[in-house]
């Protein structure tokens, strides 16, 4: 469920195929800056009620599934 609802929210923001994105995919290979990933990070924070520690290591969209999970 988490890797659908990011999917929608990554495809949506840098506008490509949302099926391209998997728990491997890396934030720097889909060229995600650091204001698009602040962006990002600020969508998924609402559409999952949840808050991400700016410290926090995101590397990969499996990553970000690990922070949702453990809260």
């Amino acid at each position: 469920m988490e890797l659908k609802k990011l999917q929608d929210i990554i495809s949506n923001y840098l506008d490509i195929d949302p099926k391209s994105i998997t728990e491997e995919s890396s934030f720097k290979d889909m060229e995600v800056d650091s204001l698009d990933m602040v962006e990002i990070v600020m969508e998924i924070e609402d559409a999952f009620g949840i808050t991400i520690d700016e410290t926090a290591e995101i590397q990969t969209v499996g990553d970000i599934i690990k922070l949702i999970q453990e809260q």
